[in-house]
């Protein structure tokens, strides 16, 4: 059951990079972002711009769509970005030594339809939309986890 959600109409990839920016000045050891849409909807676009903002050096974000996984030393502590699209089977996660990085890094999951049963129920869940405006998205964030409300405090104008 959700007991949070918030909905955020983003012009173009710069608000969207923006939005990432703020949420990943918040995060902390143990949070877990997942980012779902379609192909092309903004997920890595997002993840990328969280890690890029959490950087003291400039560096390469690739996608980890082949790799499955990318590392990042950052200022919030270690950052894992995955990409489980090409996950066959609930197994494979433990394999990537996903389970572990959820409570000692800050983890970035696309495509988590793939976590199965084994998604957190702590995590912030995020789903990116393209809208009927050119380069225009949608985003919907939900949450069950009190501490997302401060983490997201900065997204809304309250």
């Amino acid at each position: 059951m959700v007991n949070n959600t918030l909905k955020i109409d983003l012009a173009d990839a710069n608000e969207t990079a923006n939005l990432a920016g703020i949420l990943a000045q918040n995060v902390q050891i143990g949070d877990t972002i997942l980012l779902t849409g379609a192909v092309g909807a903004g997920k890595t676009h997002f993840a990328r711009s969280f890690i890029k903002s959490l950087l003291t050096v400039d560096e390469d974000v690739p996608s980890p769509t082949f790799t499955l996984v990318q590392t990042y030393d950052t200022t919030a502590g270690e950052v894992w970005h995955s990409d489980l699209y090409r996950l066959n089977a609930e197994q494979e996660i433990e394999e990537l030594g996903l389970f572990d990085a959820m409570t000692e890094a800050v983890c970035l999951i696309e495509w988590p339809d793939r976590l199965g049963s084994y998604a957190p129920t702590d995590a912030l869940h995020i789903e990116l939309t393209p809208s009927n405006i050119l380069d225009s998205r949608v985003l919907i964030a939900q949450w069950n986890d009190p501490k997302w409300d401060t983490k997201t405090k900065g997204w809304r104008s309250d």
